[in-house]
């Protein structure tokens, strides 16, 4: 069954209506009694969580999270001690 509703409705009621949409209900959105779009019930499995959240990062609602760099290791220098354990003595010593 498919149930039409303005945008005003809609923007009040979202909520009951989305409701409706999981229980396999279709809304026509309608702006001064023309349809203008639908809300639909969408299968999990019609599209794969990595497709929906590649498809939101692309329209820009989703932002993609930047990997951190690895860190390498600190690197040994001469007397086989990090530069980090120098600075460390150097700052004990003063």
């Amino acid at each position: 069954m498919t149930d039409q509703i303005g945008i005003r409705e809609a923007k009040i009621h979202l909520s009951k209506y989305l409701r409706m949409v999981k229980q396999g209900r279709e809304i026509i959105v309608t702006e001064r009694g023309q349809p203008i779009g639908k809300i639909v019930p969408i299968a999990k499995d019609d599209i794969p969580l990595k497709d929906r959240i590649k498809k939101l990062e692309d329209s820009g609602i989703l932002e993609a999270e930047k990997k951190a760099a690895k860190m390498k290791p600190p690197i040994p220098i001469k007397g086989g001690k990090t530069a980090q354990a120098y600075l460390l003595e150097d700052r004990v010593a003063r």
